[in-house]
């Protein structure tokens, strides 16, 4: 318990100051390094004829996205279909096959890196770099600047505009992701992870066999995998082989990596929130101090509309957190039956050098800033250990990947607000602005489409030859599989309990579907309700207004996040886990 509390401690220390570093980017204020990168981004923009001072409308930003993110994916595809020419491929690696091919470039473009492929075996150095490294920088970056035109949208003074996509997707580039990486990457170097462009190195082991052991750049690979929120690996063993996370500081750093910039996109938000509020309430000297003054240490810190969101997803992470690790300590009974302990908790699937907790912790951390990563073998957790890393990923909002849970956990506050006007009989306000029908429209399908997409693929796999021929275990488990495997897809995490047989044309194409939708169906439907919030005209405060920057707005949110997940999963959740839990200690 002291290792997790630590942990958290160590993490709210971070991420405030790296939450204010990310509001200065995001917010166009000074930073330190804006001297020598004014200039980088300058030759940049003059290099793709960018004007990063023209502002795009909504539309016009996301269509702007999607296709970047198009042509990277068609470049992608081609060198995974042809890496087998000998340019960075001292091993030897053939091409791609088609659906395989068409499912990883999805699969990285979206941000989820789920691999139907052994890392190692089935990309050569040239796709690694190109494809693999390559679109876990932009394809984070994307999704970030999503997620700053979605606040500017919500919090903007301007109605025409939610700033440059192109001037976005640069600034988080060279300001956050290319300087943190290459610190990170230098600290897991230090902590012995490979980054060479050696091929495979046999070696003779102890008891006179020969072991092939795999090297390359991998430590490029892993701190963007882990800062970016990508997931996936070098290896296809993941973050469990010493040579992606071989000691406990490395184990760190790869879980501080995953949590900073999704926790600082809150801080940003708030912070943009509250620069709002004070441009209304006035500009004077006298009022900035008189706010101040009164402000507590947590509106300082994470802003006064940032604290609830933080709050609420904290709240949903440490319950999930719990739940998994007295799962995992409480070990499986069937060893009891067989007469032996079960003190020590269940450590199947587990790294002796990381132990129930730091692997608790982990999981959690993985599906909840959905990362996908993996220090341990999902599969072989307990069922609630399982089901609290699958809920994690239908809910979607707890921190979720760069900037997707603050999307996402505001769509819910929307929600929450329009419940709570529903009970006093008021038009609801978010941000000082009504909540009418057109944004709960859009809210509504925003989060019905996450549990849409992974309920009806279920259903499609488990009533298809095609699918059932990829279940490795009857019962219940095999259905935790198949929703695990799709959950994950939805929501861009892309970790799995990998005993599905997942590499076939039934798998490859669904998932790549469902990776598809779940990225950016949501991306538009956000981008189109802050359009339409930044138009409206601005509401005054009232006795009646529900104060959404306090603890018990973060409570209710909390309660309308568990109320959905109810409805929508519970009774396939039942089927699955649960079913499997109450089997395993009847």
């Amino acid at each position: 318990m002291l290792q997790l509390v630590l942990t958290i401690v160590i993490y709210l220390l971070l991420v405030i100051p790296v939450g204010t570093y990310l509001y200065h980017i995001t917010a166009g204020k000074h930073t330190f390094a804006d001297p020598l990168l004014d200039r980088v981004d300058g030759v940049i923009y003059k290099l793709g004829g960018v004007d990063p001072q023209k502002g795009m409308n909504w539309k016009q930003y996301t269509l702007s996205l999607i296709g970047t993110n198009a042509i990277m994916v068609a470049v992608g595809y081609i060198i995974l279909r042809i890496q087998s020419i000998p340019l960075f491929n001292p091993n030897g690696i053939e091409g791609m096959e088609p659906t395989l091919a068409f499912n990883t470039i999805i699969s990285f473009m979206t941000n989820t890196n789920l691999q139907h492929y052994s890392g190692e075996n089935g990309l050569s150095y040239l796709s690694q770099m190109l494809v693999i490294i390559f679109m876990m920088f932009v394809s984070a970056a994307s999704g970030y600047a999503a997620c700053v035109a979605f606040i500017r949208g919500l919090t903007g003074k301007t109605h025409d505009h939610v700033g440059n996509f192109f001037s976005d997707l640069v600034r988080i580039t060279t300001r956050v992701l290319i300087p943190f990486s290459l610190v990170g990457g230098l600290l897991l170097v230090w902590q012995g992870v490979p980054q060479n462009f050696e091929g495979n190195i046999v070696v003779e082991t102890l008891e006179g066999t020969f072991q092939t052991i795999a090297t390359g750049p991998v430590a490029a690979l892993e701190i963007i995998k882990h800062l970016g929120t990508n997931g996936g690996g070098f290896f296809g063993a993941n973050s469990t082989t010493p040579m992606e996370n071989p000691t406990i500081l490395s184990n760190m750093i790869e879980l501080y990596s995953m949590m900073l910039l999704p926790g600082a996109c809150v801080i940003t938000f708030g912070k943009m929130a509250g620069e709002k509020r004070s441009a209304k309430q006035g500009n004077s000297t006298t009022l900035a101090l008189r706010s101040s003054s009164r402000e507590s240490i947590t509106e300082r810190l994470f802003g006064k509309e940032g604290r609830s969101i933080f709050a609420a997803m904290g709240i949903l992470f440490l319950i999930g957190l719990s739940v998994c690790y007295w799962a995992e300590s409480q070990g499986n009974p069937a060893l009891a039956d067989l007469g032996l302990t079960q003190s020590a908790g269940s450590m199947e699937g587990k790294e002796v050098r990381f132990g129930i907790a730091q692997s608790a912790m982990f999981t959690t951390v993985t599906t909840s800033f959905t990362t996908g990563t993996v220090n341990n073998m999902h599969d072989t957790l307990t069922p609630l250990g399982g089901m609290v890393a699958m809920l994690h990923m239908m809910l979607n909002c707890v921190f979720g990947g760069k900037g997707v849970g603050l999307m996402n956990m505001i769509l819910y506050a929307i929600l929450a607000v329009f419940i709570c006007g529903l009970m006093v009989g008021r038009t609801p306000e978010y941000l000082g602005k009504k909540i009418e029908g057109r944004e709960m429209k859009l809210t509504a399908l925003g989060i019905i489409i996450h549990p849409l997409l992974i309920l009806s693929f279920t259903a499609l796999a488990v009533a298809t030859a095609a699918g059932q021929a990829g279940i490795t275990n009857p019962g219940f488990h095999g259905l935790s599989q198949v929703l695990y495997e799709y959950a994950s897809s939805a929501a861009n995490n892309g970790s799995g309990f990998e005993g599905l047989a997942d590499n076939t044309y039934f798998w490859n194409i669904t998932t790549g579907i469902v990776m598809f939708f779940g990225r950016y169906l949501p991306i538009v439907i956000q981008m189109a309700i802050a359009g339409s919030l930044m138009k409206k005209s601005e509401v005054n405060e009232s006795a009646g207004t529900l104060q959404t920057s306090t603890l018990s707005f973060a409570v209710i949110l909390v309660f309308v996040v568990y109320i959905f997940a109810a409805l929508t999963f519970f009774p396939v959740l039942a089927l699955g886990p649960i079913a499997e839990h109450l089997t395993l200690w009847s």
